[in-house]
């Protein structure tokens, strides 16, 4: 029967691993005894108190609030500090494109629309089905 010269090395190094571990499981505070907040220490809070009336008018029923506006109007609020002006660049461009005609997505999808040739990516929008992109999936190609 042989042995291996590393067996006997390798269950004394598991075997102190394991100590360690299980030695840093203990509730002294083991080799770094720091200090932890006592989860059951727990203080009483003071009561909730209604604030005094300062002559506060309750709104009229379906008056629009004063202080809200529309989620878009919060979310441009939010991040950029409200609407800005549009810049002449901007303005420029719009201004050359025009109004788009109300059944353009239709016009654009259908088959007999001439379009130029723009690669497999501009056929994948074109016949992508409509939805609210709930099931849409991004794929880098590789």
């Amino acid at each position: 029967m042989t042995q291996f010269p590393g067996r006997k090395a390798t269950t004394l190094a598991l075997l102190a691993g394991a100590g360690a571990m299980l030695a840093a499981c203990g509730s002294n505070g083991g080799i770094l005894a720091r200090e932890r907040p006592d989860e059951f220490a727990v203080q009483r809070q003071a009561p909730l108190v209604v604030p005094p009336d300062f002559n506060l008018v309750p709104p009229a029923p379906g008056a629009p609030r004063p202080a809200e506006g529309t989620a878009g109007e919060q979310a441009l609020e939010a991040l950029f500090g409200g609407p800005s002006p549009r810049s002449a660049v901007e303005t420029s461009v719009l201004d050359r494109a025009g109004a788009a005609e109300p059944g353009i997505r239709s016009t654009v999808g259908d088959p007999e629309t001439n379009t130029v040739g723009k690669g497999s990516v501009t056929r994948d929008i074109v016949a992508a089905p409509e939805g609210d992109g709930q099931y849409a999936q991004a794929v880098i190609p590789g």
